[in-house]
């Protein structure tokens, strides 16, 4: 389990990074993102920051773009917060959701096909 101060500068970055990307980061093609989760390394050098995206065929696409715009998101957000290291961002695509559909869709599959047995 983290730190408290770990916890505090994650969601410090959570947030700034949602505001980044909200205002300052011009692309149509990011369609509809939602920052899910940040996790920063015990030295606070690495963050590794989730993300997931409406449309699902277009999420190796909006992971591409925001990986070119590392840089320069990674700059706003020095601008933003007081760290002796802005963390190197690292962005994932979070397919939590997904997996949450496909259990979903086995559970209910599976109360279908009792259900078909009941009645036979």
């Amino acid at each position: 389990m983290g730190s408290h101060r770990i916890d505090k500068v994650e969601n410090l970055i959570k947030h700034e990074l949602s505001l980044i990307l909200l205002h300052k980061v011009k692309d149509v093609d990011l369609g509809f993102l939602t920052l899910t989760n940040v996790r920063v390394s015990p030295d606070l050098r690495i963050a590794s920051v989730y993300f997931s995206v409406f449309e699902k065929e277009k999420r190796e696409i909006v992971l591409e773009r925001i990986k070119q715009k590392a840089g320069f998101i990674r700059t706003e957000l020095a601008q933003r917060i007081n760290l002796r290291f802005v963390p190197e961002l690292r962005f994932f695509i979070d397919d939590t959701l997904d997996y949450v559909e496909k259990i979903e869709g086995l559970i209910k599959k599976i109360h279908e096909d009792d259900k078909q047995k009941n009645e036979s």
